[in-house]
């Protein structure tokens, strides 16, 4: 997707403050992180502060719950998965393209390998013009 040469960087749009789930911690733990913060999604880090995944609330139901897991027992850790990330310092463009590309609606943004923030679709329906933002969501949500 073309937006213009903007200039724009992912540290222009991404939002800050993302606290992280450990990859120790359990499934319960991170829903609960969830509902504080009022999020769907957490980035889980290890034990050397390095992004390992992000897991969704999605995942706990699907990945875990609807399994037969116990959410008590299974860690953040074990349902990371496909970790796809930007530098702070990459365009707009490209982290749109890797969300595209990837089918993802969050996606962490990096600065000297720790997570600096998420750009998410409502950090994207800010910075986009309607048009280019209706064209986004229709090609993440797209089948391959």
């Amino acid at each position: 997707m073309e937006i213009g040469e903007s200039g724009r960087k992912a540290r222009d749009v991404m939002h800050e403050g993302v606290q992280c789930i450990g990859e120790h911690e359990t499934l319960r733990v991170a829903s609960q992180m969830m509902c504080d913060l009022g999020v769907g999604a957490l980035p889980i880090c290890g034990d050397d502060d390095r992004l390992k995944g992000i897991i969704t609330d999605r995942d706990i139901v699907v990945r875990c719950c609807a399994h037969g897991m116990d959410i008590d027992q299974t860690t953040a850790g074990e349902l990371a998965r496909g970790l796809i990330w930007v530098d702070a310092d990459a365009s707009l463009e490209e982290a749109l393209f890797a969300m595209e590309q990837h089918h993802i609606k969050r996606l962490p943004v990096l600065e000297g390998h720790r997570i600096a923030g998420i750009i998410s679709e409502a950090d994207l329906a800010k910075e986009l013009p309607d048009s280019k933002l209706a064209e986004f969501v229709h090609r993440v949500y797209a089948l391959d």
